[in-house]
């Protein structure tokens, strides 16, 4: 079992001195990942706030080889790269890599989901990562396919015609698994064991690998900066984001909360949520309740608990 004092040990492959906000979650996902990795790693990253904070000319807080590309096509970049690869094998090449795209879940679950899902149907040997945080936050905080439903966000503004994003998140995670690839995972950047065992896992199976991983933009989700793990953990807790991994085509939960927490309370702590407080909207709030025990209950009905 991986512990931190080896994690700390490692070197690091995204370096201190980037752009991003303090108390952002995609740093330490990155890094997480990055350091899971036991092999030399190739990375693409789609434009996002990834990409503009740690690429900014002529600097680059990358240690490893890294390729940047439009806002859709990560995932057809890396595929692009292993493939490349797979050819040089063929002609001698020695040496073993670990191939990587990041993105967030504008450029996964909305721009990007046709190049994933091309991706992955032909069985590349790749891990791609989503740094989900539930908005185009790099371009003005508009809502993405994984904004929740009632978030209050710059094209879905709560006020008298809107009680923010009308229309319920996307599940990802839940379609990835249905590529039947050998490996899909969610997890959040609040458990880092779980995300790095399961990055290990992803690396290791022949074949396509997708992780979902819930990294906040404390701007957007309007948290302070210090709070962005225990807020992830509270999403955790509270099974709006739980943490299950599908092993060819097998549910497992890898994490199950001992005491549930309070969905609305972890609404309550998020100013883009804070117009759902106001009088008059107590039936939003249960509606909003439902849906994620709904999602819950489907979830246990599908998984074999650890």
């Amino acid at each position: 079992m991986t512990t931190l004092k080896e994690l700390a040990k490692k070197g690091e492959l995204l370096s201190a001195g980037h752009r991003a906000c303090a108390g952002c979650g995609f740093p330490q996902t990155v890094r997480l990942v990055l350091k899971a990795a036991e092999r030399p790693v190739v990375a693409a990253a789609a434009t996002g706030c990834l990409e503009v904070t740690t690429t900014i000319y002529p600097y680059t807080s990358w240690g490893c080889s890294f390729i940047h590309n439009a806002f859709e096509n990560a995932a057809a970049t890396i595929s692009g790269v292993e493939a490349f690869y797979q050819a040089l094998k063929r002609r001698g090449l020695e040496g073993e890599f670990d191939f990587i795209a990041f993105g967030g879940d504008g450029g996964t679950y909305d721009i990007g989901l046709q190049s994933l899902s091309g991706a992955m149907e032909r069985g590349h040997n790749i891990l791609y990562v989503c740094y989900d945080n539930q908005a185009y936050a790099n371009t003005g905080i508009q809502r993405s396919g994984a904004t929740p439903k009632g978030a209050s966000t710059t094209t879905t503004p709560a006020g008298r015609a809107l009680d923010g994003k009308p229309q319920s998140r996307k599940d990802l995670t839940a379609i990835m698994a249905a590529h039947n690839i050998p490996y899909v995972a969610q997890a959040a950047v609040a458990h880092w064991k779980d995300l790095v065992t399961k990055v290990k896992k992803a690396l290791a199976v022949d074949g396509p690998a997708f992780i979902n991983v819930l990294a906040p933009c404390r701007l957007s989700w309007a948290i302070p900066s210090e709070d962005t793990i225990d807020v992830v953990r509270h999403a955790v807790d509270c099974c709006f984001w739980p943490l299950y991994e599908v092993e060819e085509g097998e549910f497992r939960l890898t994490y199950r909360p001992r005491e549930r927490k309070s969905y609305v309370d972890w609404l309550r702590r998020q100013g883009r949520f804070r117009h759902l407080f106001q009088p008059g909207r107590e039936e939003l709030l249960k509606e909003l309740e439902r849906e994620v025990e709904e999602r819950w209950q489907a979830l246990l009905a599908r998984v074999q608990s650890a």
